[in-house]
């Protein structure tokens, strides 16, 4: 297996971007990654997105993206797997620039979930249709059990989880890109409007169209494209139960720390070896459950992780120094490609007013519906 490099990214900015067709967004993240990198063909595309044809009513987005990115006749192949699409994508063409198969693959994730669906039931369809959603449960309503089982075991409060939302706008008032620049105080969090008690609305991330793409190509040509590769050391991908019922602990994301487990494995790295990640916040709760699984904090710990400023700029671990889903925005299949980017940025120092300091590795952690699919890639400085 050869050693596999980012060499180049490219990004719109997330938001309700009216004026943007799914395509329109696909197309102008992919220039810019190409761009970014020099690199004038591709030999393989991987394109995540979770679900196309409910909110716009378009499927087979493969061939269609390739065509419209003006190459027509590469392989090209659509992932799906949730929210967790981009990182699903990104695994595949690791393993195709890994294997061999392919010198230069594009890895891209796109959404446009604003143009008329039900978002609520479309997301909804990455729960248990038979055992969750058919009794009336919602995405906020799953996070929102997720959040009294964390709270009735280790003393969780409304006040932990309203840091967790203060800390990623933060952030995100930092990212030209993100959706949300305003910053909130933890009474602004705490006072917005009800959701899934307890999960306020400041607590849950938005709904977004975005896109975002990067190069990959084996590092040993790297510098064909740029001086600054960033190397991703390792992956690794798990899956749990589909219903939040037929976990273990519900308080609990198994299938982040089982891949976790195996992206530490394949690079020889541990929790305390990462100096930046970007983990899945889809609401505020999802934060503190997945720093917990990815062993940034110990079990029950990670509640106080934002209020302290350990995972916040200059922190012990800054997490979601992007903005996170819940500033940075949500647009479902692009979220896996766009966390790798932040990643990539930091370890370039590109990050600007986000800029950790020394950076050399970097996490991502990206996952689907309430945790039954998980991603984590590992990356290093070159």
């Amino acid at each position: 297996m050869r050693d596999v490099a980012i060499v180049g990214a490219g990004m719109t900015r997330f938001g309700e971007l009216w004026e943007s067709s799914l395509r329109d967004l696909f197309v102008e993240a992919a220039v810019e990654a190409l761009t970014s990198a020099g690199a004038d063909h591709l030999d393989d595309l991987y394109v995540g997105n979770m679900s196309g044809g409910q909110f716009v009513g378009q499927e087979h987005l493969a061939p269609l993206m390739a065509d419209h990115l003006g190459m027509a006749g590469i392989p090209a192949t659509r992932v799906e797997s949730a929210c967790a699409s981009g990182g699903a994508a990104l695994r595949l063409g690791y393993m195709s620039v890994a294997s061999g198969m392919s010198d230069v693959a594009m890895v891209a994730g796109v959404e446009k979930m604003t143009d008329g669906a039900d978002v609520t039931n479309v997301l909804a369809t990455a729960a248990d249709q038979e055992n969750e959603v058919y009794h009336g449960i919602t995405f906020p309503g799953l996070y929102a059990m997720i959040a009294r089982a964390h709270m009735a075991k280790y003393g969780t409060t409304d006040e932990d989880l309203a840091w967790v939302s203060v800390k990623s706008h933060h952030h995100g008032s930092m990212n030209a890109k993100a959706q949300f620049h305003r910053e909130v105080t933890v009474e602004e969090v705490m006072s917005s409007t009800m959701v899934a008690d307890p999960l306020t609305l400041l607590e849950c991330s938005p709904v977004s169209d975005g896109a975002a793409a990067v190069i990959l190509v084996p590092l040993d040509q790297a510098k064909k494209y740029t001086d600054r590769p960033v190397r991703i050391r390792g992956v690794g991908q798990a899956t749990s139960a589909m219903a939040l019922a037929d976990r273990r602990d519900p308080a609990a994301l198994d299938a982040v720390a089982k891949a976790a487990e195996r992206a530490y494995k394949a690079t020889g790295l541990a929790p305390k070896d990462i100096d930046v990640a970007e983990v899945h916040d889809c609401f505020a709760i999802a934060e503190i459950a997945c720093i917990e699984a990815v062993g940034f904090a110990c079990e029950g710990e990670g509640k106080d992780a934002a209020r302290s400023g350990m995972t916040a700029l200059g922190g012990k671990i800054p997490v979601n120094t992007s903005g996170g889903l819940k500033s940075k925005g949500h647009p479902v299949g692009a979220s896996g490609v766009a966390q790798a980017i932040e990643i990539f940025e930091q370890l370039r120092g590109e990050a600007g007013e986000r800029q950790v300091e020394g950076a050399h590795t970097g996490l991502t952690q990206n996952m689907g519906g309430s945790g039954a699919s998980s991603l984590v890639h590992i990356f290093e400085r070159v």
